[in-house]
């Protein structure tokens, strides 16, 4: 019998928010696999789907820019390790400082935005003098930047007032040339909603197979299915598969400012309103800390 560990529990209790003895049960029925123990977690309801296995506090800003012509824009996680660091304006105009750099070079990740010069030699080589400064390790988590793909639309940024702790930005297509500030105001308003309501994918076509094939797995294991006719199963699970994935998918989440459209329907009727066809390319949401684990500073 596998050795069951005080923090194999403590571990999958943050991933999952289950209770301690539900989290044990589980890895003692798993064998001390965390994946399936999380697994059976979800069949018996004890576990949140939403959570994220790798989700750790963390404290740093995620600040974001855009260009004064809308056409690109930049979004930046920067981890420090207190609280105390990350309000400090010294810390605040480093962040800025990065994203500003990040607009104007459009890095491809995080790794490549280190590696570009800097006055001080390169990003990292700045990095590296904050971290002396502030007595603190320093980490350019992740950083997305956006140029926009066509000749209409733009680029909507939302970083949310409450610290700098999660922000997206969202490239908005229009089919026809419209008024910039009307455009620009629609952007971010699917900005903010993306903060919200956090999708994973931009449309269902993009939910990879296995992801649908794990939420059915999980669907079909749950205790309530057991007694049930395999047409029925099929029926129920189906259905619940779709849920689950509506949640997800932003084109078919009820928008936040009115649930009585999804973020389609509300784009079409706008769209309407200008004159034109709106539709969401891409969009890219931070959430301070999100799968951050041991990450250290370089």
């Amino acid at each position: 019998m596998v050795e069951i560990s005080a923090s194999m529990v403590k571990e999958l209790r943050e991933k999952s928010g289950a209770a301690m003895m539900d989290c044990k049960k589980a890895l003692v029925e798993s064998s001390g696999d965390f994946e399936k123990a999380f697994e059976v977690l979800r069949q018996k309801g004890a576990a949140s789907a939403g959570k994220k296995a790798d989700r750790i506090a963390s404290e740093g800003l995620v600040v974001g820019k855009i260009s004064q012509d809308g056409r690109s824009g930049a979004l930046v996680e920067v981890n420090c390790e207190t609280d105390f660091v990350a309000r400090n304006e010294q810390f605040g105009a480093l962040v800025n400082e990065l994203v500003d750099m990040a607009l104007a070079n459009k890095p491809a990740d995080s790794e490549a935005f280190l590696a570009q010069k800097h006055a001080q030699g390169t990003v990292k080589d700045f990095v590296t003098a904050a971290i002396a400064k502030t007595g603190e390790n320093i980490l350019i988590r992740r950083v997305a930047t956006f140029d926009l793909a066509s000749e209409n639309g733009c680029i909507g940024l939302y970083v949310h007032a409450l610290g700098g702790k999660m922000g997206a930005i969202v490239e908005l297509e229009s089919s026809k040339k419209v008024d910039a500030d009307k455009l620009q105001a629609l952007a971010r308003e699917v900005a903010m909603h993306v903060v919200s309501a956090k999708p994973q994918f931009l449309t269902r076509a993009e939910v990879p197979a296995e992801v649908i094939e794990n939420e059915r797995r999980i669907e079909l294991g749950k205790a309530d299915l057991a007694e049930k006719k395999p047409e029925m199963k099929e029926k129920i699970v189906t259905g619940r598969v779709d849920k689950i994935l509506g949640e997800r998918v932003l084109l078919e989440q009820p928008f936040v400012k009115d649930p009585s459209l999804t973020i389609a329907k509300f784009l079409a009727a706008k769209g309407t309103e200008l004159g034109t066809e709106l539709k969401p390319v891409r969009f890219a949401m931070f959430i301070l800390g999100e799968g951050s684990g041991d990450a250290k500073a370089e």
